[in-house]
């Protein structure tokens, strides 16, 4: 028994995933008898209490928001509520087994030229939906908001739901096949999309930058196949009837995203490995930015082992330092130059050019909790804790100077902040 416990330590050792360590008695109490703490568990179920759109600045129900929230909203709505909004989603899925990206009120679908373009479906008669095609992450998202409500409510009943002439669970994979079928790359085994900014939803052309047009540059990133990965494992959880089916596709993602994405020499994920040239000069480094949301949904995916992580998170650190910005929720460091993006706002350290985003910061958190990072997660939560007591509200992105700005109530913040603080308590009370 004694030489199994060795092997087993020593594979740790060799993979840098040492076990982890204990938490100590100044660090449980301070977690315990944080007073920012409180007051953001407070203040989020508030928040959440109010509604499903993103947030006061949102009149839609955004799936990639939803799927961040779900778990709190299920502290404070009945089942069959919770249920409804991914139902409409099913609803509205497309005829290729594509996911929209959010759905408002047909009553409140504003037609304008340029604006969105509104998708009908004949299962749903109250709401109407638009994609914003730039993105690869509504089926990934609607898969993992689905988990997380089987898993928080224990509701496995809902799989087997019909909507239309398929089961919750087909629909899943549906939507999964619909990414191989239509977002593959058969080059790479990798999934693509257009030219963002990490997990960003705003390409790099055009004035707007949410639809694909005859200027995008499509290409591979890392946030777009790590949600395609949790989405996998979390079918194969739900449905492992299906395993035999899914886990081959997880098994050769997971491979070719460390393949063609990861930079070993300089212990990062490559920006953007583009299919058809880069639409940025020659002497222009892409390389040299560091993307933090794509990094911390990569390790919740499971692509990076306890050494890598620990590396990553003192590159986040080393990059707040430099830029100035409050907190490990910066997007990317450095940002990308104003000539990058077409649109206006996203202008180097605005928006999704290096904004600071609790949304992506607090998943960070989630993970360092996950791997026992205990003492880096408390840390490095603080800054986000301490700035919603501040400014008394959930702001979707801060500036460099650490300034609110965006919807006050944006509900994905409050979700995956909810659940950081829920974990590290958790940790402290064992």
């Amino acid at each position: 028994m004694r030489t199994s416990f060795f092997i087993l330590g020593m594979t740790f050792l060799l993979l840098g995933c040492a076990p982890k360590s204990g938490i100590s008695k100044e660090l449980k109490e301070s977690i315990q008898t944080n007073e920012s703490f409180d007051f953001v568990k407070q203040k989020a179920l508030e928040v959440v209490k109010t509604g499903f759109n993103a947030g006061d600045g949102y009149g839609e129900v955004w799936i990639r928001d939803y799927n961040t929230f779900i778990e709190l909203s299920a502290e404070v709505y009945p089942r069959e509520e919770l249920k409804e909004n991914l139902r409409v989603f099913f609803r509205l899925q497309g005829d290729d087994g594509n996911i929209l990206d959010g759905f408002i009120p047909q009553s409140k679908a504003v037609h304008t030229e340029g604006g969105y373009k509104y998708f009908y479906s004949d299962l749903e008669p109250n709401y109407c939906g638009h994609k914003n095609t730039v993105e690869t992450d509504h089926e990934s998202s609607l898969v993992q908001a689905v988990y997380k409500y089987v898993m928080k409510t224990g509701d496995r009943e809902f799989l087997n739901e019909k909507i239309g002439d398929k089961t919750v669970a087909e629909r899943l994979q549906w939507s999964m096949e619909f990414l191989m079928n239509h977002r593959w790359s058969a080059d790479h085994g990798l999934i693509w999309g257009a030219t963002t900014a990490d997990w960003g939803d705003v390409q790099h052309s055009h004035p707007w930058g949410v639809y694909i047009t005859d200027d995008t540059k499509y290409c591979l990133d890392i946030y777009d196949n790590a949600m395609m990965l949790i989405a996998l494992n979390n079918i194969i959880e739900l449905l492992p009837e299906t395993k035999s089916r899914w886990k081959p596709v997880r098994d050769k993602l997971a491979k070719n995203t460390m393949k063609h994405l990861w930079d070993e020499s300089n212990q990062k994920f490559i920006p953007h490995v583009y299919l058809d040239g880069s639409p940025y000069p020659d002497d222009f480094n892409e390389n040299e930015i560091f993307y933090h949301g794509g990094t911390a949904v990569a390790i919740e995916a499971g692509l990076l082992n306890r050494k890598q992580i620990k590396t990553s998170l003192d590159k986040m650190i080393a990059n707040v330092k430099a830029s100035g910005a409050g907190s490990i929720g910066l997007t990317m460091y450095p940002p990308y130059p104003g000539w990058a993006f077409e649109n206006k706002g996203m202008y180097p350290y605005g928006y999704q050019n290096g904004g600071d985003w609790t949304w992506f910061g607090a998943r960070m958190i989630q993970q360092l909790v996950k791997y026992g990072f205990y003492q880096e997660a408390y840390e490095q939560l603080l800054p986000m804790t301490e700035r919603v007591q501040k400014n008394d509200g959930f702001f979707e992105w801060y500036t460099v100077n650490n300034e609110p700005t965006g919807s006050g109530t944006f509900r994905g913040s409050a979700g995956v902040l909810y659940k950081a603080i829920e974990m590290l308590e958790n940790v402290s009370e064992k």
